[in-house]
């Protein structure tokens, strides 16, 4: 997966800063988004990121993920 490509959520994914449901648990499995970034470095120096893929979902919602928890479409 690179940069700009559309992904799903495959796994069950429970966040908490969702803008529609602020502090309370929404599983976001199944929701459509872009990637937007791969973190691989910090300040210019590597990293080795837990959560390597920020995925933009909405105008407002953003969400870093595992590989194994999105998909390509």
């Amino acid at each position: 997966m690179k940069v700009g490509d559309r992904v799903q959520v495959k796994e069950s994914v429970v966040v908490y800063h969702h803008p529609e449901h602020r502090s309370q648990a929404f599983d976001i499995k199944g929701t459509e988004g872009e990637i937007v970034a791969i973190v691989t470095q910090w300040e210019g120096r590597p990293v080795s990121a837990n959560f390597p893929f920020l995925v933009q979902f909405g105008k407002k919602f953003k969400a870093h993920l595992r590989d194994f928890e999105i998909e390509s479409i």
